[in-house]
């Protein structure tokens, strides 16, 4: 059992934008979402974490390993999938598992051989791999991505937004594979997709404007909002009264006009009925109680 602890982080950009602001997580084995808007710092913490970039102040450590001291040693037992996972032009996947495993420091071209096999089979690719990755579809190139994250049998494995631009059917099957991998060690899920959380995480963090704004189980904070959370369709006219008489969570459209859910700790009646909370009521509930999300 592997244990991630980040304390006090800290990241100022030379622009002046705050990116983390005091960052204090505990993760251990298991998937971990760590979900907040774009712009949150989601980011900047994956990549400090990744070794990427350095921090101002703070400290990180895997176990007894100083991630930001011993970069050379945390990227031994690290696999990553950034953002944007680029692949060379006319490689195939095999190609592109075995370049990544040189890298990886797996020198034996036997072992190599092997190692890309078992992989390609895993994220089910293996009648695909002497086809170009260019030509893959985003859900094939994000399985291999995954693959690539997976060489050398890592202990902390962190992907940043890995559903973004994925059909349903695609979503669905890196899910699978995704919580099958987070079995045996630490996986970062960083997203701004709720369902991502909701569907694969059993612990999370919310963060916002570099800060973390809420940490536990997400089943945990949906039961803090239990009897808390109302609804009711309103006219786009009205938002800005609704707005100023209560606290709304979010709104969104339904047949043309705004459905919003408000927080209150008592049934506001004027039309609102109880609504049974979800986790993007807690997401906007964290990082938007004050303004009409429109």
């Amino acid at each position: 059992m592997s244990t991630l602890k980040i304390s006090n982080l800290n990241k100022t950009y030379p622009n002046g934008v705050i990116a983390l602001d005091d960052v204090t997580i505990e993760i251990e084995n298991g998937m971990f979402g760590l979900l907040g808007p774009n712009g949150a710092g989601k980011s900047s913490l994956m990549r400090t974490l990744a070794t990427l970039q350095e921090a101002d102040s703070g400290t990180a450590f895997l176990d007894d390993l100083n991630i930001l001291q011993q970069p050379v040693e945390l990227r031994e037992v690290l696999g990553y999938l950034p953002q944007e996972f680029g692949v060379y032009p006319r490689i195939t996947a095999s190609q592109l598992l075995d370049h990544m495993a040189i890298l990886k420091g797996i020198t034996k071209s036997s072992e190599r051989k092997e190692i890309v096999k078992y992989l390609l089979d895993k994220v089910n690719l293996y009648d695909k791999r002497n086809k170009s990755v260019k030509g893959f579809s985003g859900g094939m190139k994000q399985r291999v991505g995954i693959a690539q994250a997976l060489i050398g049998n890592p202990q902390l494995i962190i992907v940043d937004e890995p559903t973004a631009g994925l059909d349903p059917g695609e979503r669905n099957r890196f899910y699978n594979l995704l919580a099958d991998v987070g079995k045996e060690v630490i996986v970062i899920l960083s997203t701004h997709i709720v369902d991502d959380v909701r569907e694969l995480c059993t612990q999370m963090a919310i963060m916002n404007l570099g800060k973390i704004v809420y940490q536990g189980a997400p089943q945990n904070a949906i039961d803090e909002l239990q009897g808390k959370v109302y609804q009711r369709i309103v006219s786009r006219e009205e938002l800005q009264d609704y707005a100023s008489e209560y606290s709304i969570i979010s709104n969104k459209m339904v047949s043309g006009q705004p459905l919003i859910h408000i927080f209150s700790d008592t049934d506001p009646s004027n039309g609102f009925e109880p609504v049974k909370p979800n986790l993007e009521d807690v997401f906007f509930s964290k990082i938007n109680t004050s303004n009409v999300l429109v």
